[in-house]
């Protein structure tokens, strides 16, 4: 039992300083939006803003392309993890359990897509997106964010469909259950900790993308914030204090969410990955 809290111990120390090495950034995005604009670049840098300032954050919310940026961008991602969960639950439980051909061939087909940039997408969507009358909309945002999230739902929820045993699903029919209410009264509770994982996924990946909002949506009242905020970096020389204040300000969703929900992240992901 020592030496197992020995080895954990020497296990934390490198841990301990990859955290210290991946927060660095974010500590010098958290200070550098409360410094003041002539503190920026001071030499040598201040490690502690003195005295720190609200005014890049003031400015921030007094923008309105800024804050209908925000909206934009909350609409997106929260139609995108709606439309990826209505997709891909009743989709991974078919494809756990419904005897269909070329099965390894589909589920080799989702990996594939995983691996393909959305840059590589952002043109031939445009396209089809152009013909449709999708471009300059929320829907074709969202669609083309759900395009991506949907492959990952599906290979992360699939594993916990099969780990429903058939037992339990043969005894929900014979009590009057048919296929899709046995799916909705007794897989998904059993499933809610990989249904937490993919939404939690889903939304943080439509939050935080760029290339769709960018090449989908040319008008400013439906760009994303990531889209805005690249506006701040223009010819005439780039807002550091503006700029980390929105960045922070984007960052935020996406570290609640980490703190308040990472236990069932973790269990989703690691779960999902062991069963069979």
């Amino acid at each position: 039992m020592n030496r197992l809290k020995m080895v954990g111990r020497r296990r934390m120390v490198p841990a301990a300083l990859a955290t210290v090495v991946f927060l660095i950034p974010v500590y010098w995005m958290l200070i550098t939006s409360l410094k003041q604009r002539e503190d920026v670049f001071s030499r040598p840098p201040s490690l502690i803003p003195l005295p720190p300032t609200l005014d890049s954050y003031i400015a921030a919310f007094a923008d309105a392309s800024l804050t209908r940026a925000l909206l934009n961008t909350l609409i997106i991602a929260v139609g995108t993890t709606i439309i990826t969960l209505v997709v891909a639950l009743p989709a991974s439980y078919g494809l756990a359990r419904l005897n269909i051909p070329f099965l390894p061939a589909i589920l080799m087909l989702f990996l594939v897509v995983q691996m393909v940039p959305s840059v590589n997408l952002a043109l031939p969507l445009f396209a089809l997106f152009s013909s449709a009358g999708l471009v300059n909309t929320f829907a074709g945002l969202i669609i083309a964010n759900a395009s991506l999230a949907i492959p990952l739902a599906i290979t992360i929820m699939r594993p916990y469909f099969l780990a429903v045993p058939n037992d339990v699903i043969e005894a929900a029919k014979t009590d009057g259950c048919n296929n899709f209410t046995a799916f909705l009264r007794i897989a998904l509770p059993v499933s809610s900790p990989g249904i937490v994982t993919v939404g939690v996924i889903t939304f943080l990946g439509a939050w935080g993308e760029f290339v769709f909002g960018l090449a989908l949506a040319t008008r400013e009242d439906l760009q994303p914030v990531t889209v805005v905020i690249a506006g701040l970096t223009n010819e005439f020389g780039i807002r550091w204090n503006d700029l980390m204040a929105a960045s922070t300000i984007i960052a935020l969703p996406v570290i609640i969410a980490f703190i308040f929900l990472q236990r069932y992240i973790v269990a989703g992901l690691t779960e999902g990955a062991t069963k069979s």
